[in-house]
């Protein structure tokens, strides 16, 4: 589905499920000013389509004991596609990885940690950033607490 296929309708749906994916149809037929079976239609296109990709739960990170959360910055020596690869298989295989994401500027990648320590935090750094010859440097940003403002979504 392009982005042109999207109308006003679509982008107000998405909106909703983006605050509460649980949402009732009959809420959000109310909320975007359609019917409830114009409301299931749009989302079962939107889920066919891959528009929506996944229906997902954020759950505490501390319930979960993971309640400390880094991001690396990580530069490479190489960015060819073999190590480019090689690096993004490394993180897929990783549990506490729980976003990353190739950029652009200073670093080749942003990668998002959950984790129950700093202990773990010096394990996940040694086993996959110091022993990996392609790590030029990362640079670490623990984070103190998750500002999140008021009708805005969970992170991606």
């Amino acid at each position: 589905m392009k982005n042109g296929e999207i109308d006003a309708f679509d982008r107000a749906l998405l909106a909703e499920l983006q605050l509460n994916n649980q949402t009732p149809a009959r809420l959000l037929a109310g909320r975007v000013g359609l019917s409830e079976s114009a409301v299931l239609r749009r989302l079962r296109r939107l889920r066919n389509s891959g528009v929506i990709r996944a229906d997902v739960s954020v759950v505490d990170p501390a319930v979960l004991g993971t309640p400390l959360t880094v991001h690396v910055l990580v530069s490479l020596e190489w960015e060819g596609t073999a190590a480019l690869d090689a690096f993004e298989r490394k993180l897929r295989a990783r549990p506490e990885v729980q976003n990353a994401w190739y950029v652009t500027g200073d670093v080749e990648f942003v990668v998002m940690l959950r984790l129950a320590s700093l202990g773990d935090y010096e394990r996940f750094t040694r086993e996959v950033f110091q022993d990996d010859p392609n790590v030029k440097l990362f640079r670490t940003l623990v984070a103190l607490h998750e500002v999140r403002l008021p009708g805005a979504r969970a992170a991606d």
